[in-house]
C-alpha cells in the first residue's frame, strides 16, 4: 500500500491534472433588415417563441445601436471599430469593380484591424461561421474572406443578398473558399443553421475548447422568399393595414414594459390604407405575410440551435447575442414590390422578388422614425437580446438593459470573456465590455460621446442627448430620456448643446476619415467612373 500511494503521488506530480476550460462559448446570431418591433418580445404579432424564450431567460437591450446598414454594421461588429476605420465606410465594392484606392471607403475589410474570430482563435476558441459575410466578396480580395480573417470553418453567402431557394448569378454559396452547389430542397435559413450545427458537433467531438459561432442569417432581407407554409400562416393577417398593426404593437410594448414611462409613437408616413384600391391592399398583405414568414422561419431555426446546444450539453455556459443589423428596409419604394404570385413562384437564381417598402418598414420600426440607411432611432436602434444561463443572474432574467451599447462592445466583451489579447499594431478597440450590464450593473458603460455616420446621415450620443442629421438637412437635437421617439427637436432652443455636439462629431469624423460635408457614396462614385471611362 505505501508503494502504491507513493506511485500515485509521483504520477500526480509528473502529470498534473488539467482543469477544464470553463470559459463560455459565444454565439452571435445576426438577422438582416429586421425592424425594432418585429419580435414578439419587442411587441410583434409575428410568432417568435424561441427568440422570445431567449429574452425571457436573458436580457433585452432597449438602446443598442447599429451602424445604419448591412455591411457597415458587419464591419463594426466583427472588428470592434467604426466601419470607416476598417475600409467599409459606405458599402462593399461589387465583384470586378474595385474602387482603386485604400482608406475608409475602399469597399472591403482592410488589414488594419483584427476580427472577433482572429482574437478568439488566438485565445484557443473554435471559430465557426455560417451565413452572410458582406465585408468583401471579390475573389481578388480573398484575403478578407472568412477563412483568411480567423474563422476555422465557413459556409454561406459572401455577397449582400441572395435568392433563398436558388442562389446564383454571382451570388452563390461558398464552403471555405470554394463555391458549392445547392440542392433542389435547399433553403438559406435552414441551410445556414444545419451547417452551423454540423460545425458545432465536429468541434464538440474534437476537444473541450470553447467555441465561437457567428450565425448571420440573410433573412428577412429582400427578396422575401418565404416558404409556402410560412407565408400562408400569415396571409390575410395584414389586410387591415399598417395602422392597426402599429397600434397593437404599441399596446404590447406598453404591456411588456419595454420603455420607461409613456412613449409617444412617431406618426406613420402614409398613405392612408383606405386610400388604396382593394387589389393594392391585397398585394401589400401578401408582401407583409412573406416578410413575417421569413422571420418565423428564423425563429424555427433558432429553436433548432437551442435544442442542439442542449443536446451537446453546452447550453448553460453559452452566451448568445441576438440582434438585427439595422432597422427594417424601406428599399423598393413607398409600397414595395412583389405580391402573392411572386411570393409563391419567386424568380429563381436572382434577387428579384418581394420587398416590403417604406410604408411597411416604417410600421415595423414602431414606435420610431425612419428606417435602414438612417441613424434616427428607426434605422439605428436594434433589438438585441443577451442570454447566458450560467452568467446572467437569475433574478434579472426577462429584464431590460436601458443603457447605451453598440457594436464595438462585442469585441471588448469577447476579449474579457476569453482572456484573449488585442494586438497593439491596429487601432484600439472602440467598445466597452457588456459584462457589467449582463451581470447586474446599471451604471453606463459609455461615459464619452459615441458617434456614427452613414451616407451623410450622422449622429452623436452623449448621456441623454442625441444629435442627429439626415444628409443635407439641419442637425436635430433630442433629449432621449424625455423624447425617445425624436419628436421634439431642441436644436434651436438649446443651441449651446447642439453646437457642442456638432464640434464633437466633426472632430470624430476628421479623426476617422469620414467624408464631409459632402458624403462619399460608392454607387455614385462607380457611376461617375463608368461615365468617364465610357467617354474616354
Amino acid at each position: 500500500m505505501p508503494r502504491l500511494l507513493a506511485a500515485l503521488l509521483l504520477c500526480l506530480t509528473l502529470c498534473p491534472l488539467t482543469a477544464a476550460d470553463d470559459r463560455p462559448n459565444i454565439v452571435v446570431i445576426l438577422v438582416d433588415d429586421m425592424g425594432f418591433s418585429d419580435l414578439g418580445c419587442y411587441g410583434s404579432e409575428i410568432q417568435t417563441p424561441n427568440i422570445d424564450s431567449l429574452a425571457a431567460g436573458g436580457l433585452r437591450f432597449t438602446q443598442f445601436c447599429n451602424a445604419g446598414r448591412c455591411c457597415p454594421t458587419r464591419a463594426s461588429l466583427l472588428t470592434g471599430l467604426h466601419p470607416h476605420q476598417v475600409g467599409v465606410g459606405h458599402m462593399t465594392a461589387p465583384p470586378g469593380q474595385p474602387l482603386g484606392f485604400e482608406g475608409p471607403y475602399q469597399g472591403y475589410l482592410n488589414d488594419n484591424c483584427v476580427t472577433l474570430a482572429e482574437v478568439l482563435r488566438s485565445a484557443g476558441y473554435h471559430t465557426l461561421m455560417t451565413g452572410k459575410w458582406h465585408v468583401g466578396v471579390d475573389p481578388a480580395q480573398q484575403q478578407c474572406w472568412p477563412l483568411q480573417r480567423g474563422f476555422d470553418k465557413y459556409y454561406g453567402c459572401l455577397s449582400g443578398a441572395i435568392n433563398y431557394f436558388k442562389p446564383g448569378g454571382g451570388r452563390g454559396i461558398t464552403l471555405g473558399n470554394d463555391p458549392v452547389p445547392t440542392g433542389e430542397d435547399w433553403y438559406a435559413t435552414d441551410a445556414f443553421t444545419d451547417k452551423a450545427l454540423e460545425f458545432l458537433s465536429a468541434a464538440n467531438h474534437a476537444d473541450d475548447r470553447p467555441f465561437f459561432l457567428y450565425l448571420a442569417y440573410n433573412a428577412p432581407h429582400w427578396p422575401l422568399n418565404a416558404k409556402r407554409q410560412d407565408y400562408e400562416k400569415y396571409r390575410g393577417k395584414y389586410r387591415q393595414g399598417w395602422a392597426p398593426m402599429m397600434q397593437a404593437r404599441q399596446a404590447k410594448q406598453r404591456e411588456l414594459g419595454l420603455f420607461e414611462g409613456e412613449v409617444t409613437p412617431a406618426e406613420h408616413v402614409g398613405p392612408q390604407w383606405d386610400s388604396l384600391k382593394p387589389q393594392q391592399q391585397d398585394r401589400l398583405d401578401a408582401v407583409m405575410a412573406a416578410y413575417a414568414g421569413c422571420l418565423d422561419s428564423v425563429d424555427q431555426n433558432v429553436g433548432k440551435l437551442l435544442a442542439h446546444l442542449d443536446a451537446i450539453g453546452e447550453r448553460d455556459n453559452t452566451l448568445i447575442l441576438f440582434l438585427s443589423d439595422n432597422g427594417a428596409c424601406q428599399e423598393g419604394g413607398r409600397l414595395g414590390g412583389g405580391g402573392h404570385r411572386m411570393v409563391l413562384d419567386p424568380p429563381l437564381e436572382t434577387t428579384d422578388g418581394p420587398r416590403i417598402g417604406l410604408a411597411w418598414a416604417n410600421a415595423c420600426n414602431t414606435p420610431f422614425r425612419k428606417y435602414k440607411h438612417f441613424v434616427h432611432e428607426g434605422g439605428h436602434c436594434t433589438p438585441m437580446i443577451a442570454n447566458w444561463p450560467a452568467g446572467i443572474p437569475r433574478g434579472d432574467s426577462g429584464g431590460f438593459v436601458r443603457r447605451l451599447a453598440y457594436l464595438p462592445d462585442f469585441m471588448a466583451t469577447c476579449l474579457e470573456l476569453s482572456g484573449g489579447e488585442y494586438p497593439d499594431d491596429v487601432p484600439p478597440c472602440e467598445g466597452r465590455s457588456l459584462l457589467p450590464l449582463l451581470t447586474g450593473s446599471d451604471a453606463p458603460i459609455h461615459a464619452d460621446p459615441v458617434c456614427w455616420e452613414h451616407e451623410g446621415n450622422a449622429a452623436v450620443r452623449h448621456g441623454k442627448w442625441k444629435l442627429v442629421r439626415e444628409y443635407k438637412k439641419p442637425w436635430e437635437l433630442y433629449d432621449l430620456e424625455a423624447d425617445r421617439t425624436e419628436l421634439n427637436d431642441l436644436a434651436a432652443t438649446n443651441a449651446d448643446k447642439r453646437d457642442e455636439l456638432i464640434a464633437v462629431w466633426e472632430s470624430w469624423a476628421r479623426e476617422k476619415g469620414v467624408a464631409f460635408p459632402e458624403r462619399f457614396n460608392m454607387y455614385e462614385f462607380l457611376n461617375r467612373k463608368g461615365r468617364k471611362e465610357g467617354h474616354g
